[in-house]
Parts: C-alpha cells; sequence; structure tokens
C-alpha cells in the first residue's frame, strides 16, 4: 500500500479522479485551479528547447558518421508519411460509414463567426509548403529558444552537432560540457515531475467545472467516433506495426502508463517530452535514436490529429449538408498532408489548421467550425495520447529498423523486469554511464498537433 501511495502513476490518477469530482460538485472552485495545469506545462516546456538540444548534438557527435544520422532521418520521414497518410485515409473511411454528421442540418447563417477569430486570424501560419518549410528556419538563434519552437531547435542542434562532430578531438571538451548539462536538465525535469499530479489535478478540475460533461452531449457522436477511431489506430494499426517490429503495443502502453496519464490530464503531450526519451532510452534503444526521431515525429508524424483533421472535415460538410465528391475528397487528403505538419507550436492548433485546410476546399464553409469548437478540449486528450503513442511507436520501429535497439533488454522492460518509474528515472541520470562522452553514451540524437 506504501509503495502504491508512493507512486507517481497511482498520484496521477488520485488526481484525475479528485479533478473530475471537484469540477462536478464546485465548479467554481475547480476554475480557479487552472493555473495549476498551466504551471506545470510551462515548467516542463522551459526545459525542453536546451534539452533536445543537446540531446541531439550528442546523439550526433557519438554517431561519429554523418552519414548514419542522415540515414535515420531519412527513414523517420518515410515512415512518418507512410503512417499519416493510412490516419488521413481512416478519418475519412470512419466519416463516410458511420456519417456523424448527417442530420443536423445546420443553418450557417445561425452560426457566430466572431467565436473563430481567434484562430482563423493565424491561418497563415500553416498555409502552403514553401510558408511551411520557411517556418523551419529561424529568425536567430535566440529566439528559436525563446519561443521554445522544438522543429527550429533541431534545425540548429543539426547542424551545431554536425559542424561539432568534424572538429574531431578537438570538439570533445565542448561534447562533454553540453552533455554535463543535459544531465542537470534531466535532473531538473525529474523535481518538475514531482508535481505532476498537481498539474493533472488543474488541468481537470478547470474543464469540467468551466465546460461540463454536458458539453459532450450535442456533439457526443463525433467525440465518440474520433476515440473509438484513435483506439482503433492504436491497438490495430500500429499494434500490427509493433508486432512486425517484434514487440508488443499493449506492453509498451503499460510501460508509458504515467505519462498517458499526465497526457489524459493535461491534454498536452508537450508536458511529457522529456520523461519519454529517457523512458525510451531505456528501452534499450540508442539515444541518437530516440534524440532524432521523437523531436522531429512531433512536427511530421501526428496520427491521431491527423485522423482528426479529415473526419472533422467531413462532419463539417455532412452537418452542413455540403455535398463532396470524389475529387473533394483527394482534395482534402492532399491538402491535410500538408497542414497537419505545421500544427506543432500553434495555439489552438486543431482548430487553426482545420481552418486552413477548410479554406483549401472553398465548397465546404469555414463557419462550420464553430460548431467542434465546444468540444475541442475534449477531443484534445485523444489528440494528444493518440500522437504521442505514434512517436514512441515510431522510435521502436525506426530503431528496429535501423538495428538500434538492444532487444533482451527491451523485453526485459517491456515485461516487467526493471524499474520503470518515471521520476526515478530521471532522477538517475542517463540511461548510460555518466562518464565524459564516450562513442556509446554520446551517441543520442521533440517534438509537431
Amino acid at each position: 500500500m506504501r509503495r502504491l501511495s508512493r507512486s507517481l502513476f497511482a498520484q496521477v490518477v488520485a488526481a484525475l479522479v479528485a479533478g473530475v469530482v471537484l469540477g462536478i460538485v464546485w465548479p467554481d472552485f475547480a476554475v480557479a485551479l487552472k493555473p495549476l495545469g498551466d504551471g506545470f506545462i510551462k515548467l516542463i516546456k522551459m526545459a525542453i528547447a536546451p534539452l533536445v538540444f543537446g540531446v541531439v548534438v550528442h546523439g550526433i557527435v557519438g554517431a561519429g558518421d554523418l552519414r548514419k544520422v542522415g540515414r535515420v532521418g531519412l527513414k523517420s520521414l518515410i515512415y512518418f508519411e507512410a503512417v499519416t497518410t493510412l490516419a488521413l485515409l481512416l478519418g475519412l473511411a470512419l466519416a463516410y460509414l458511420f456519417e456523424p454528421g448527417h442530420g443536423m442540418n445546420v443553418d450557417t447563417a445561425s452560426l457566430d463567426a466572431r467565436a473563430l477569430s481567434p484562430y482563423t486570424d493565424r491561418v497563415g501560419q500553416v498555409t502552403g509548403t514553401v510558408d511551411f518549410l520557411m517556418k523551419i528556419i529561424p529568425t536567430t538563434v535566440v529566439d528559436a529558444f525563446a519561443k521554445g519552437d522544438i522543429l527550429q531547435v533541431l534545425v540548429i542542434a543539426i547542424l551545431f552537432g554536425s559542424g561539432l562532430a568534424l572538429l574531431g578531438e578537438a570538439g570533445k571538451p565542448l561534447a562533454a560540457s553540453i552533455e554535463r548539462i543535459t544531465q542537470v536538465l534531466f535532473k531538473v525535469i525529474g523535481f518538475i515531475v514531482r508535481l505532476a499530479p498537481l498539474g493533472v489535478l488543474g488541468a481537470v478540475a478547470f474543464t469540467v467545472g468551466k465546460y461540463g460533461v454536458g458539453s459532450l452531449k450535442q456533439l457526443g457522436m463525433l467525440v465518440g467516433l474520433f476515440y473509438a477511431g484513435v483506439a482503433f489506430f492504436v491497438l490495430v494499426v500500429l499494434g500490427a506495426i509493433m508486432r512486425l517490429a517484434g514487440f508488443s503495443i499493449l506492453k509498451l502502453l503499460g510501460y508509458l502508463r504515467e505519462e498517458l496519464t499526465v497526457v489524459a490530464g493535461t491534454a498536452s503531450s508537450d508536458s511529457v517530452l522529456p520523461q519519454v526519451m529517457r523512458k525510451l532510452e531505456r528501452l534499450g534503444i540508442k539515444d541518437s535514436t530516440v534524440g532524432l526521431v521523437i523531436p522531429t515525429g512531433y512536427s511530421f508524424n501526428l496520427d491521431a490529429f491527423s485522423l482528426y483533421l479529415t473526419l472533422a472535415t467531413v462532419f463539417i460538410a455532412q452537418a452542413t449538408n455540403t455535398p463532396l465528391t470524389f475529387g473533394h475528397l483527394l482534395l482534402i487528403l492532399g491538402i491535410a498532408l500538408l497542414t497537419s505538419k505545421g500544427a506543432h507550436g500553434i495555439p489552438g492548433s486543431a482548430i487553426v489548421v482545420l481552418a486552413a485546410t477548410l479554406s483549401a476546399v472553398p465548397d465546404i464553409p469555414v463557419i462550420g467550425l464553430v460548431l467542434v469548437l465546444s468540444v475541442d478540449w475534449f477531443v484534445g486528450i485523444a489528440r494528444a495520447l493518440g500522437n504521442l503513442i505514434g512517436n514512441c511507436v515510431a522510435t521502436v520501429v525506426i530503431a528496429a529498423w535501423e538495428g538500434d535497439i538492444d532487444r533482451d533488454q527491451a523485453h526485459r522492460v517491456l515485461d516487467g523486469r526493471a524499474d520503470t518509474d518515471t521520476a526515478g528515472i530521471l532522477a538517475e541520470g542517463p540511461a548510460s554511464a555518466p562518464a565524459p562522452p564516450s562513442p556509446a553514451l554520446v551517441a543520442s540524437v521533440g517534438r509537431s498537433a
């Protein structure tokens, strides 16, 4: 019993239940707890950019061969595009098979367009391939870190790490210094993670207190279908991919239960990025692969977000009685492949990217987005969970593809024959021995809904 009370997982679950109860019984007080959730996420985010930089730089330096880094990156992008396309197609299939918006007969003239202005003003941030590529390039090095833009920090880290690797022996003292700073950051994250129960309590209490469970009733079909779709995608599609790699998706979910619970409470996968990277390293995956795949996946591998993008687009068309041809579907699919890549790091990203997608399909009224605003938080929980699981699966698969995973250690950890407590793992420090950078330790390389 004492061990259970000290478990971070048990504490987070208790906080989640308490948040729901407070939101129902004492909504005014629950809403006032919002700073707890916001503060926890801000604490985590403040360390993410320098942490990703340090891990990626060490991964490149330790890899020794820059061609290997390029090979892992190319394999990651190929995997991301293939799995993202499957998610987009599943969203279309669910929308047409179950028709969640059919029969709503919404009159667009009755919808309040003012509710969309905070989101439509940012549509330009995600439209067009050129705009997206330009957004990846940071204005300055300092600006990328100040904004916490993981994709921009990743670009800087890859360039810096490549240059440091080419210095050879002369670059080792600097590599050692960056390694030690990264170790300190992981220990800092270990302290912050202990506050996860408070963060979850505040986020859940605020959401239930402000919106109430009743806000799900009107669009219950869409929310329920999306949750079922994410579950199907994770258990069947990602489960099959994991099985091909030689592992079990259920065991991976059990291993990541603490992180998944925190994400369910905060509706943000950013809140667990450092913990996930460390736990994947403990799984036996080379930190170079973890450091490259996870941050890139946060922008390029948004599986659940992609599923929601096509599902919600067709839902709005059905709800507003907008007929869609096969050509429209192909257009939606093509546009979604581009717009889904610009989601991470944008406030209200789901609504912004949906607006960008609908703007490219003029037959569907953009004002229809008002329909999904009230349930976006609840949908966001499944989006964050699905995106996180998708990126963890991608890391395992790429590591298996590249031969960068210790299969014996992975099975030992997944079978529960090793300590998997998040806070304990972070407090211990690196998975490898904390010596000055050796090829084994330094071989380590975020996160973009």
